[in-house]
């Protein structure tokens, strides 16, 4: 009598559970090789699925990296426009309220600097493939509803174009946070000097519309 045990078979993954470990693995990879250094191969690999799995789920690598890289840059300004833009179109728009908003936006960057450098180098330097992954829906949304809340704040009077504005705000924010070692030499100012000095640049940008610093 054959008494060897019986291989035991794995439980057949769902197809939400290939999809999530996927996405949790090509962040990895993404983050480690950037978008060109990265395969298909060792992202199947990671996530202990067959490179066809992947492809079923995903039409192509641009789309993985998409979805794994950006997701959590969607969720973030989804999340903020919801706290913190929507409150400021009630009222908020205070200096402590856009304070908060630069500090978190400060320490996200931070956090996701590596995602934020793949999708640089992808939008200068990548292939035909990686054409418009850098479309960021949420990214747009939170602008136009930045730029909605100062129109209603300044009228007809901005000095700049609230479209502008808005932008121009975020993109300094990023900017010195993306670059803080080349532009802030060691001895010179310490992390938090670094972002107090960020905030009140931004703030007060953003106050030149308004007539008075400050308001």
């Amino acid at each position: 009598m054959n008494s060897s045990p019986q291989p035991v078979r794995r439980k057949r993954r769902s197809s939400e559970e290939i999809t999530d470990r996927l996405i949790r693995a090509a962040e990895e990879e993404f983050k480690r090789c950037g978008y060109a250094g990265a395969t298909t191969a060792a992202i199947a690999r990671r996530a202990d699925v067959t490179e066809a799995q992947l492809f079923r789920t995903f039409a192509s690598k641009a789309d993985l990296f998409r979805e794994a890289v950006f997701r959590p840059l969607n969720a973030h300004f989804e999340r903020f426009n919801a706290e913190h833009i929507a409150n400021a179109a009630d009222g908020g728009a205070n200096r402590d309220n856009a304070r908060l908003y630069i500090t978190e936006l400060q320490r996200f960057i931070e956090e996701h600097a590596q995602l934020f450098r793949a999708l640089i180098l992808t939008q200068t330097y990548g292939a035909d493939d990686a054409h418009g992954v850098g479309a960021i829906d949420s990214l747009a949304t939170y602008f136009d509803r930045g730029a909605a809340v100062q129109s209603n704040r300044v009228g007809d009077d901005a000095k700049v174009d609230p479209r502008l504005m808005v932008r121009v705000s975020f993109a300094a924010v990023l900017a010195n946070m993306m670059f803080k070692d080349w532009l802030f030499p060691e001895g010179l100012a310490g992390d938090d000097e670094i972002g107090t000095a960020i905030i009140e640049f931004v703030l007060d940008g953003i106050n030149a519309n308004s007539g008075k610093a400050g308001r």
